[in-house]
């Protein structure tokens, strides 16, 4: 693992978004792997700026989301389909039809699982995915306990997850249990991983995920099998870290 240490939140986005800018202008049929939540929004503010400004584009580039909840049409503003347009998609020239979130209101989720895997297949594999970490260890929504070598699933959501998910909701009884969510195995086969962190409520799961052992009870482990992998992080999150 690469792991570049920065400052604060604000260091962190910029370092991420030129990285990730930097990929697409080296390949503009690039297959990303998105993120939601708020750790990614600063580095996807930055990509808006870039393509404005630079004009780097995604009009040949694909991208696929980790996850979605299950139950919040596209149009909930809590949804990652509305997150994902309004904090990105919508100020980029990347073709909506290319851009692809699993579908939490599907008739069949199941099906839906298995053709997001398939979708992904065919595009190529993901050539750079973008990740967060939860404090629990997860990594989309795969929660401890979740086999390596699982494929996009149906998930339930850790009480840990919808307590740290409730600030997005009105009450935390809004909060969904359950999402559509990539599987271990299937981020494992992207080509590159950025993993973003910030604050000391990360630095404990960030210290199990440089300096301690693979195990499925901490899914972010997993990583370490990776073999192209790059933390960026800010000083807090990296605080338990003793020789970086």
């Amino acid at each position: 693992m690469k792991i570049i240490k920065v400052s604060n939140s604000t260091e962190m986005a910029k370092t991420a978004g030129e990285m990730i800018a930097e990929k697409v202008r080296a390949n503009p049929e690039i297959v990303l792997g998105l993120a939601t939540g708020g750790t990614p929004i600063g580095t996807y503010q930055y990509l808006i700026e870039d393509h404005k400004e630079n004009g780097t584009s995604y009009s040949k580039a694909s991208s696929v989301n980790l996850d979605e909840y299950i139950g919040l049409p596209k149009t909930d503003p809590n949804s990652y389909y509305f997150f994902m347009k309004t904090n990105l998609f919508d100020h980029l020239d990347i073709s909506p039809e290319r851009t692809f979130i699993p579908d939490g209101t599907a008739d069949d989720l199941e099906a839906e699982c298995t053709n997001y895997e398939k979708r992904i297949a065919e595009l190529g594999g993901v050539d750079l995915q973008l990740l967060g970490i939860g404090r629990n260890g997860h990594i989309a929504f795969n929660e401890p306990g979740t086999s390596f070598d699982s494929r996009t699933q149906i998930v339930s959501l850790a009480e840990e997850t919808i307590t740290d998910n409730a600030r997005f909701f009105s009450s935390p009884e809004e909060v969904p249990t359950k999402a559509i969510s990539m599987g271990i195995a299937t981020i494992l086969e992207s080509k590159e991983i950025i993993l973003l962190a910030n604050g000391k409520s990360k630095a404990e799961a960030l210290h199990s995920l440089i300096k301690g052992e693979v195990t499925e009870d901490f899914p972010a482990s997993a990583l370490q099998r990776h073999g192209n992998v790059t933390i960026i992080a800010d000083e807090d999150a990296l605080s338990l870290i003793n020789d970086i």
